[in-house]
């Protein structure tokens, strides 16, 4: 089957998965479709069950490729097997307990090592990830987003727009659209405003930022340079590595800090 059919059947599992992407994971070994005489690919059967198995360890397991690649390596020698249908319904049934139990403790609240009999717990102001995927931190050119369409999304108005780009905190492309994540660092900060801060005070978070992603680029950058095939491709996929462990450890320090602070 061709590439775009390959889309067809894993975009209802995979919306976010793409033509690139897939490229790029055959380009790091992970998959390897056939070629026709022409040079086109030919996927099989079990190509897309390997990029299903690939797909579902990144999203739900968070594994870097690395890893991925040396699981599969293992299924290759027969030490161990793909099963990615017995995957998928582990991860759909743990999906829907999640649920279930997020229904549960919201009914339900419970103390922090305690349990629901004990003293109620504080109110939750937010949902953060513990980890930070690699694949989180994978940029879609795809995605090109109207102004008017940012301030729908995002719910905020132009006053607050102008103000997150004065601070550079946002920064439309040349044709004045923007990205999927405009609207995810409009939202966090319309939600930071709530607590006083205003768009001049997140300045501090941006230069933070900047400084953590001028040291990832430092480490990837001979990667990058280097004559091999797919060298760039091994160089962004080390970025977004490194940039995950980065905002992980970056989320622990953060959480220690205030802790500390507060007398904890």
């Amino acid at each position: 089957m061709s590439i775009g059919s390959v889309l067809d059947l894993l975009r209802p599992d995979f919306p976010d998965v793409t033509i690139s992407k897939i490229r790029f994971l055959e380009a790091e070994g992970l998959i390897r479709p056939e070629r026709t005489p022409s040079g086109y690919r030919r996927f099989s059967i079990a190509d897309c069950e390997r990029l299903r198995f690939v797909l579902t360890a990144q999203r739900d397991q968070y594994l870097p490729l690395k890893v991925i690649k040396e699981q599969l390596e293992a299924i290759d020698s027969g030490a161990a097997t793909l099963g990615v249908r017995e995957a998928r319904a582990r991860a759909h049934s743990g999906r829907t307990g999640a649920s279930e139990s997020a229904v549960a403790d919201s009914e339900h609240p419970t103390a922090p090592g305690g349990n629901r009999n004990g003293a109620t717990a504080p109110r939750r102001l937010g949902v953060v990830p513990s980890e930070i995927s690699p694949d989180d931190l994978r940029f879609d050119h795809e995605i090109r987003i109207t102004r008017v369409d940012l301030l729908a999304q995002a719910e905020i108005d132009e006053a607050f727009l102008n103000d997150l780009i004065r601070a550079n905190l946002i920064t439309p492309g040349a044709a004045g659209f923007f990205d999927g994540d405009s609207v995810t660092l409009a939202k966090t900060a319309k939600a930071m405003a709530e607590f006083g801060l205003e768009a001049r005070h997140l300045r501090a978070f941006k230069l933070a930022a900047d400084r953590e992603a001028a040291l990832v680029a430092q480490i990837a950058a001979p990667i990058a340079k280097s004559r091999d095939a797919g060298a760039r491709a091994r160089a962004e996929e080390t970025v977004r590595e490194l940039a995950a462990l980065s905002l992980t450890l970056h989320a622990c320090l953060v959480k220690s800090s205030v802790r500390t602070s507060l007398g904890g």
